[in-house]
């Protein structure tokens, strides 16, 4: 793929909210991720006349109009998902909170509730950012950080580690929430903070930042 101007249109692609892992036919491990952190980008990067897929796991979120929508419930089928579309992007956009531990066994009925604690084998679901990384060629890869021990520490970690080019950092809590307190942090570079801010302030701030990577 060749270097893109900020006027060209990017194919961006954007994965949001949780995925669901369940362990019966009702029952599942999920996390707090609403996806509006990755609709807001998907919105921003739309508006401003790039091509989006986004892949979603379960929100009540309306999805923006003119994109590719794509919903998917568990870790799996993201993944599927996303290497699917992986090829012809320009700059992924890793939002989704894919569960890391998956279970080894579901029912097919719902599990009765017994007196005796309940022990259920979970095995790691598989890296997509890491996946991601390992197959770049001309992609930039954005992923994010929800860290509450050693922050930039193990945000800069996962940047090296998962080969990509830029990383947004912020705090559990604020997931389900309309505003974020995050930190950005582009390989080579240093932590840049924003203040507290709407997430789709932030969306607009991490499209230029796909812009700006795609351009170099």
């Amino acid at each position: 793929m060749a270097n893109k101007t900020s006027s060209t249109p990017l194919n961006i692609l954007i994965t949001a909210g949780p995925t669901r892992e369940y362990f019966d036919s009702v029952r599942y491990l999920s996390n707090g991720s609403s996806g509006t952190m990755g609709y807001a980008c998907a919105k921003i990067a739309v508006a401003l006349g790039h091509k989006v897929t986004l892949i979603s796991g379960p929100v009540t979120l309306t999805a923006p109009k003119k994109i590719k929508m794509i919903s998917v419930i568990t870790a799996h089928e993201m993944y599927r998902a996303t290497m699917a579309h992986y090829q012809k992007a320009d700059c992924v956009i890793m939002t989704a909170a894919v569960c890391d531990y998956s279970p080894k066994k579901r029912l097919k009925y719902k599990l009765k509730k017994k007196p005796n604690d309940l022990k259920w084998e979970m095995v790691p679901t598989k890296d997509i950012l890491a996946t991601l990384g390992a197959r770049k060629t001309t992609q930039k890869l954005i992923g994010f950080a929800v860290e509450d021990t050693a922050p930039k520490r193990n945000a800069k970690k996962k940047l090296m580690q998962k080969n990509l080019d830029a990383i947004i950092l912020n705090h559990p809590q604020v997931m389900s929430q309309t505003t974020t307190e995050a930190a950005i942090l582009i390989r080579g570079e240093t932590f840049a903070p924003t203040d507290r801010i709407s997430k789709i302030t932030l969306a607009k701030k991490i499209i230029a930042l796909a812009q700006k990577l795609c351009k170099n």
